[in-house]
């Protein structure tokens, strides 16, 4: 007699506050070489969290750790108050959502097939449910206009928004966002940050890794400056955005100031006349 393993069950909805990941004192070596150092970070339900910094310093790690696809050397990371490693795969695909630096398929995948992968763990849905979730996902990332367009026939940019609706239709609770703005114009950037903030005051909980410090102050709840594998401040953008702080950690002198309309932080280089 065959016993038939159980479905797993998605998870109950958060509450504002509630911390859906965390990292504790994590430590990852890749290749070799230590790239996070005592990093502890929480993740909370109802908020976009930032990650920020100069290039290598630990952004992407910390995001590939706390989904679950790193393993720490030491230290722990924890999604919805359990160790990560304790969940299974099909547990976690409900739990958290997942946006690489890039996508690449080596199949003639349609745009709307590679949205709806998305819908792969929600398996009690119905075929009409997806449905309603991939075609949102689509119009909101907009995508709709070229649903039946090979995703190997997209620009950089139109891919990328094709793979931010797969992870919307997924409809995790938790979504991890690597660069998401990265091979997108003025528009599409905008638009993204405003679906974080979406789903943030939805409920969800938004991990972004930028490096548009502009964009993060104008958009996250809450940014982690990242250095060399630790993390040298963590807060708001008003609280933790500073000249002095930000100037010493990319090494280039910056200017923060308040928008004049909206009272903002607004980050520029400083530059000379």
């Amino acid at each position: 007699m065959r016993l038939l393993r159980s479905r797993p069950a998605p998870p109950s909805p958060a509450e504002p506050g509630d911390v859906l990941a965390e990292a504790e004192d994590l430590y990852v070596r890749l290749g070799g070489r230590a790239v996070l150092h005592g990093v502890s970070v929480p993740v909370q339900a109802g908020e976009v969290l930032a990650l920020v910094g100069p290039n290598g310093a630990g952004k992407s790690t910390l995001l590939g750790a706390l989904a679950a696809d790193l393993a720490p050397s030491a230290g722990i990371v924890r999604i919805n108050g359990r160790p990560a490693a304790e969940w299974s795969a099909p547990e976690l695909a409900l739990r958290r959502a997942v946006l690489p630096q890039s996508a690449t398929l080596s199949f003639p995948f349609t745009v709307e097939d590679v949205v709806r992968m998305g819908r792969a763990p929600h398996h009690a849905t119905t075929p009409a449910e997806d449905e309603i979730a991939v075609a949102e996902a689509m119009a909101r990332a907009e995508v709709t206009d070229f649903a039946l367009r090979p995703f190997s026939a997209l620009s950089g940019g139109e891919r990328a928004r094709v793979a931010l609706a797969r992870v919307l239709a997924q409809r995790a609770p938790l979504l991890l966002l690597d660069e998401p703005t990265a091979a997108l114009d003025l528009r599409h950037q905008e638009l993204v940050l405003r679906l974080c903030r979406e789903r943030a005051h939805a409920g969800d909980a938004v991990v972004v890794v930028l490096h548009d410090l502009a964009l993060a102050a104008a958009y996250a709840h809450r940014v982690a400056i990242l250095r060399a594998g630790r993390v040298a401040a963590e807060g708001s953008p008003g609280d933790v955005f500073t000249e002095a702080l930000l100037s010493d950690v990319y090494d280039q002198p910056v200017e923060v100031f308040p928008h004049p309309r909206t009272g903002a932080v607004v980050v520029t280089p400083k530059r000379s006349a």
